[in-house]
């Protein structure tokens, strides 16, 4: 996978490949010569007392230094430029793929991975990338040409070379195979941790209202001792790595300065020829050590490009059509004809054989007890997931078989979760009608009942927003209060003006007296345009044309809300329990 990735990505930069490719060569080729030359110097110059010969050979070796220099340089920018640009597009691509995912897809991934294979696995692909363009030449014809020419000016110590470099290449496997489980785990448990910090962060007012520091603490201080222990037994192979790759540095030394001195000694062997030997000899180990500090890195990086893979090769469930059909009319209507749907490994389904239709001009509403199954039977509509059995219509036509674009433009809906994003209120009101004008916007405002501290300029946390609509908003929506995001989601999805809204719990942070003006104030807004709406608050839906109540995925009872008061024991114990607990308070 990791090659695969690479030889796809680095096709529009093969130029700058080549480039570097021709430079490591004239490079290694330059560094593979200095010994040569300056074997020559001591036996032809100094040996000799040739100040002359000193001069001249010297200045050959310069010259090749500095090519050398110039040429490594080079190498290195375009090895650069190409490697940062294959992980540019790698994180472009990554980043495009989990923009089409579905919620399912998103779930099945889950979020603190999905940004970990989008920044840190890119990073260790675009990291191996490097080192290979920076070494993958160098490395091998450093390591044959030096025996080459290790060789050539002493055969009879050839036998040094033999026994130093398998040395390495089996430190080398043995490293490589420890490793690689290591990296894996690793990545598992820098997942774990973006995980942990990702649900702190996000539930920080949830932790604080009950108490809960202590826990969140132990629960983050066990992720990061599992990735620190990780990170200290990798660390722990590469300092052992350092001192043995020096042993054996030091050992082939020692034995070219030992034997080669006997043999300088019996002259079978010139002084300068010893030393370019030697040279060679270091050669050849460093760029096998190279080699082995690039091998290192590579376990890592094919664990990484494994789970690029995964991202890259997962196809939405949720799928464009090859030819979408337009409905014949645009009123907005909603129909669900038989509809079931399942999660992935699911034993049971979470909705079962739901119908029911969503008229133009009438409010619709849903109710039940947690975990019923409403707002999976809202996200249906929009095809934030797709139904396992049944059909969605929207305007006689199946959603899987309307476009997109088109799908967008007529449902508006606002999440139980309401999220604002960083900017401006103008930005977040215009996120799905950019071409919305001012006065559309302060139309949605007013409906939405959030006019009047979007003008007063002040927050719940009391910072001052001092331009309107153009006072900014943190990401998430976080310098304002919570009903006060809530309302400004509902104006969003207002100043879109769809022919179908869908509200999910989106009245649940607003105080009664707010719940009713906003519902009074939506009718109008909304008039001819088909309202679903999912509540937990039986006030809020009293005045629907119709109300579903749904239990285990079913709908158990169907009507206005005096015809369920007298024909469903269900809607009535919801209706019960809520009195009986404002009678409480």
């Amino acid at each position: 996978m990791l090659w695969k990735l690479i030889r796809h990505y680095l096709k529009p930069y093969k130029w700058q490949v080549v480039a570097v490719v021709i430079l490591q060569t004239a490079t290694t080729l330059a560094t593979l010569y200095l010994p040569s030359l300056n074997a020559d110097i001591i036996d032809n110059g100094v040996a000799t007392g040739d100040t002359g010969y000193i001069w001249s050979t010297g200045g050959i070796m310069l010259a090749v230094a500095l090519a050398q220099l110039v040429t490594a340089v080079l190498a290195v920018w375009f090895g650069a430029r190409a490697a940062m640009s294959v992980g540019r597009d790698l994180r472009h691509a990554v980043y495009s793929r989990v923009d089409t995912f579905s919620a399912e897809e998103i779930g099945k991934f889950g979020a603190p991975t999905l940004i970990t294979r989008a920044t840190n696995d890119v990073q260790q692909v675009q990291m191996v990338l490097l080192m290979t363009l920076n070494f993958v030449v160098m490395v091998p014809i450093m390591s044959l040409g030096g025996i080459v020419m290790a060789i050539r000016e002493d055969p009879g110590l050839s036998w040094l070379v033999w026994t130093s470099v398998p040395i390495l290449l089996v430190m080398l496997a043995i490293l490589v195979a420890i490793l690689m489980p290591q990296f894996q785990k690793m990545q598992d448990a820098i997942d774990k941790i973006n995980g942990v910090m990702r649900e702190q962060v996000m539930g920080i007012r949830v932790v604080r209202a009950f108490r809960r520091e202590r826990f969140e603490t132990e629960r983050f201080t066990d992720a990061n001792a599992n990735l620190t222990d990780i990170s200290v037994r990798i660390g722990r192979l590469f300092v052992i790595m350092g001192p043995l790759v020096t042993i054996i540095l030091h050992l082939a030394t020692a034995a070219v300065l030992w034997f080669g001195g006997h043999r300088v000694d019996q002259d079978l062997v010139d002084v300068g020829s010893l030393t370019a030997f030697m040279q060679y000899l270091l050669q050849i180990l460093v760029a096998v050590m190279m080699g082995t500090f690039m091998f290192m890195i590579f376990p890592r990086a094919i664990i990484c490009a494994r789970r690029i893979g995964e991202v890259l090769g997962t196809e939405t469930s949720v799928v464009e059509p090859a030819q979408p059909r337009m409905p014949e009319t645009h009123a907005g209507e909603v129909k669900f004809r038989d509809v079931s749907f399942s999660y992935p490994g699911a034993e049971s389904p979470v909705l079962d054989s739901i119908s029911f239709t969503a008229h133009p001009g009438k409010t619709t509403a849903i109710i039940g007890s947690t975990g019923s199954g409403k707002t999976t039977l809202i996200n249906l509509i929009p095809r934030l997931y797709d139904a396992t059995s049944g059909q969605v219509l929207i305007d006689g036509v199946p959603v899987h078989e309307l476009s997109r674009a088109s799908l967008t433009q007529a449902v508006g809906l606002v999440p139980q979760k309401p999220y604002l994003f960083s900017g401006t209120i103008a930005d977040n009101l215009q996120f799905g009608a950019p071409e919305a004008t001012e006065e559309d916007m302060w139309a949605a405002l007013d409906t939405a009942q959030a006019t009047e501290f979007v003008k007063e300029r002040t927050t719940g946390s009391g910072e001052d927003l001092k331009d309107g609509l153009d006072s900014a908003i943190s990401q998430g929506g976080t310098n304002v209060s919570g009903g006060q995001r809530q309302r400004l989601c509902i104006a969003r999805a207002l100043t879109a003006k769809p022919r179908i809204y869908l509200f999910d719990d989106s009245f649940s942070a607003l105080d009664v007296t707010t719940d009713a003006n906003l519902r009074a104030a939506l009718d109008d807004y909304t008039e001819g345009a088909t309202v679903i709406i999912v509540a937990q608050r039986v006030s809020t839906i009293t005045e629907a044309d119709q109300i579903l109540v749904l239990e285990e995925g079913q709908i158990v009872a169907q009507g206005t809300h005096d015809e369920l008061l007298s024909s469903s024991d269900t809607y009535r114990e919801i209706v019960d329990s809520q009195i009986s607990k404002e009678e409480l308070a």
